[in-house]
């Protein structure tokens, strides 16, 4: 079983990686319509990490029921 503290580690990076990815999709809006056809690209990009820091989450949180 993966280490409360790890996980931990693992979220933090994470965590920045969702920042900056909803910082790019936020600069591609002010910016529009140029690059428009970016939209999917940075939009795919920022679902992923989102998607992958609540899963991660919520792994968390069920280690930490079981450990409790």
């Amino acid at each position: 079983m993966i280490d409360v503290e790890i996980l931990k580690a693992e979220l933090k990076k994470l965590s920045a990686k969702a920042i900056s990815a909803k910082m790019d999709l936020h600069d591609l809006s002010e910016e529009l319509p140029k690059d428009w056809e970016r939209i999917p690209e940075v939009a795919a990009r920022a679902h992923a990490v989102f998607a992958e820091l609540t899963a991660k989450r919520g792994e968390l949180k069920r280690l930490e029921a079981a450990v409790s």
